[in-house]
């Protein structure tokens, strides 16, 4: 008898040791697929950081930059060296951003530039297909001030605190570059200023 049960604890602790091989077999296997998991998640975290990075840093083909800009607030008109103005004096009353089908004082919007906007002027001659390309393609997009300007020399023309491209037309793929670059740049003198509570009513 008592070979009996010997016989069936030896089995029984055979059967205990082989479950628990299996349950470390399975937790390893689980283990390292959460851990190939965490490793490919991470790539392409890393890999879309770098992307997004590399495309705010990737060149501007036309872009203009200026330095030494002056920041004082003025309530006399200002004579611009740039067309439109990129910088320097200003009103101290900033334009509130959006879409505007009529020409707003420079003034007002170099404040907004100063608070990290960026400007996007337009031909008032622009077609009105040319024109809802544009207001569509602005839309919903945070700090984006547009405006008609006459006297461009472009159809369209983005505008920065100390930076400027002139693009061909409302579908020039440089325009999405430059806004995703300048709008609320961390470079502009004052990022995260407010682009609501001046002057204006948007149109959209």
């Amino acid at each position: 008898m008592s070979g009996k049960n010997n016989a069936r604890e030896i089995a029984a602790r055979m059967r205990e040791e082989q479950a628990r091989i299996e349950r470390r077999r399975r937790n390893a296997a689980w283990g390292a697929g959460i851990a190939a998991a965490v490793v490919v998640i991470a790539g392409l975290t890393w890999m879309g950081v770098r992307g997004q990075t590399a495309a705010a840093v990737a060149p501007i083909q036309g872009l203009h930059t200026f330095k030494s800009l002056a920041r004082d607030h003025v309530d006399s008109a200002v004579s611009y060296s740039q067309t439109p103005p990129v910088g320097g004096k200003h009103s101290p009353t900033w334009q509130n951003c959006g879409w505007y089908d009529a020409a707003v004082r420079s003034e007002n919007a170099v404040h907004s530039l100063e608070h990290a906007a960026a400007w996007i002027t337009y031909r008032p001659s622009l077609s009105s297909q040319d024109k809802s390309t544009l207001k569509s393609a602005l839309a919903g997009k945070a700090y984006v001030l547009a405006s008609p300007f006459p006297g461009l020399s472009a159809p369209v023309v983005a505008s920065a605190w100390g930076a400027q491209v002139k693009l061909t037309g409302v579908n020039d793929p440089r325009l999405a570059q430059f806004i995703k670059r300048f709008a609320n740049s961390p470079n502009a003198p004052e990022p995260g200023g407010e682009c609501t509570g001046g002057i204006g009513t948007p149109a959209n």
